[in-house]
C-alpha cells in the first residue's frame, strides 16, 4: 500500500494558509476515511442488561414527572460513538421508555422513523394517526416519519418498551426535527386484522393501495406462531426468521432500518452471514449466547446487544427444552438504498 504524506510534513505557513481559506489537504487523511479492504467501524460490540436498566428507569419515573420529561427514556449508548452522541450504531438509536399508569405522553411527530418493541407490562397503547395500537410484550408498533403519535396508559402497572429510531442518520444529514400537537381523536380501527393471515384478505372491505404504511401494529402472538410453524414445517432449515414488511407492497416495514424476528431451537447454534450493516439483538423470550467476533454475551430475557457490521456473529440457544425468540433490527434497507450492502460470507475465499 502506498505510503502517503502526513500533515506535519507540510510547512506550518502552508497549513495556516490552507486553514485561512477553509481548505484541507486530503492525502494525510485519505486512509482514515477510506481504509483498505474493509471499514473500521466505531460501533463496538456492546450489551445492555435489562436487569440493570429497569431499576434505573423506575427510579426515573419517581424523579421526573412525565410533564417534565415528555418521553421518559434511558438511551442505550454505544461507547464506540461516545455516550454523548446517544447512538447504538451509525444509523440506529435505542432507548428504553417508561410509561406509568394514568400517564399520557403528548402527541408529536418527527422526521426520524421509530418503532416500539414492547418489553414488559399491559394496559398502555400508542395512537398513530388516530389508530389505537394496544401494547403487549413482543408487539412491534411503527411510528413512521411524519406521523402523529402519542402514548397513553389505562392499566395498573408500569409499561416499558424499546424505542428504535434511525435518528443518528437523519440528524447527520441535518433533517431531524419534531412538531407537537394536542391529543388525537381515536377515529381509526386497526388494519392489522386485514393482514393477519398471509395470502387472504377480506373481500368487501379490502382495496389495494400504494400506501407506504398500511399497518402500524404487528402482534407478537401472530409472529411467534408463524416462527413456531416454520420451525415445524422446515426441520432441515437452521435459520428460522421472518421479516416485518408492509403487507401491501412487500417492502420493508420502514424506510431506513430493517426489523426481523428469529427463533432458535433448543440447543441449536446458528452462524449469521458476515454482512456490512450493524445489527441489534433484543431477547423477547428465553436465553441465548451471542458471540460477536471475540466478544461473548450471555443474554437473558429483555437484554439487548449491538454488533458492528463486517463482523462474524454466532447465536446459541443454551436451553435443551425451550426455543428462544429474538427481535433484530439492522441497517440493511439503508445500505441497499445506498448501494453499499455487502454479504462477505458469500464472497469468502
Amino acid at each position: 500500500m502506498r505510503d502517503l504524506g502526513k500533515l506535519e510534513d507540510l510547512p506550518q505557513e502552508y497549513r495556516d494558509a490552507l486553514t485561512e481559506q477553509n481548505l484541507v489537504p486530503l492525502w494525510p487523511s485519505l486512509r482514515g476515511v477510506m481504509p483498505p479492504h474493509k471499514p473500521q467501524p466505531r460501533t463496538q460490540a456492546t450489551v445492555w442488561r435489562y436487569a440493570n436498566i429497569k431499576p434505573l428507569l423506575i427510579e426515573a419515573g419517581e424523579l421526573t414527572p412525565i410533564e417534565k420529561a415528555e418521553r421518559r427514556v434511558l438511551v442505550l449508548a454505544n461507547p464506540g460513538h461516545t455516550l454523548e452522541k446517544m447512538q447504538a450504531s451509525s444509523a440506529i438509536y435505542l432507548g428504553m421508555q417508561l410509561l406509568l399508569p394514568g400517564e399520557w405522553a403528548p402527541a408529536h411527530r418527527h422526521t426520524p422513523n421509530a418503532i416500539r418493541m414492547i418489553v414488559e407490562g399491559e394496559g398502555a397503547y400508542t395512537t398513530v394517526e388516530g389508530e389505537k395500537c394496544p401494547m403487549s410484550r413482543g408487539d412491534l408498533i411503527l411510528t413512521p416519519t411524519g406521523m402523529w403519535h402519542e402514548h397513553g396508559h389505562d392499566g395498573t402497572e408500569p409499561v416499558i418498551w424499546l424505542d428504535v429510531l434511525d435518528l443518528p442518520i437523519v440528524y447527520y444529514i441535518e433533517a431531524s426535527y419534531h412538531e407537537e400537537s394536542g391529543k388525537q381523536e381515536q377515529i381509526k380501527k386497526s388494519d392489522e386484522s386485514k393482514y393477519r393471515f398471509g395470502g387472504v384478505v377480506p373481500t368487501p372491505m379490502f382495496e389495494r393501495s400504494e400506501k407506504r404504511y398500511s399497518m402500524y401494529r404487528y402482534p407478537w402472538c401472530d409472529v411467534r406462531q408463524t416462527l413456531v410453524t416454520m420451525g415445524q414445517d422446515f426441520p432441515e432449515t437452521d435459520l428460522i426468521q421472518v421479516t416485518y414488511i408492509n403487507p401491501e407492497t412487500g417492502l420493508d416495514a420502514e424506510n431506513i432500518l430493517g426489523f426481523y424476528a428469529m427463533m432458535i431451537r433448543p440447543g441449536q447454534k446458528v452462524s449469521l452471514p458476515v454482512r456490512s450493516p450493524a445489527m441489534v439483538f433484543h431477547m423477547i423470550e428465553g436465553e441465548s449466547v451471542v458471540a460477536i467476533a471475540q466478544q461473548t454475551y450471555q443474554m437473558g430475557q429483555a437484554d439487548t446487544c449491538c454488533a458492528p457490521g463486517y463482523t462474524p456473529i454466532q447465536i446459541e440457544n443454551p436451553s435443551s427444552s425451550q426455543p428462544c425468540f429474538i427481535f433484530i433490527t439492522d441497517e440493511t434497507p439503508l445500505h441497499k438504498k445506498l448501494g453499499v450492502f455487502e454479504n462477505r460470507t458469500k464472497q469468502a475465499r
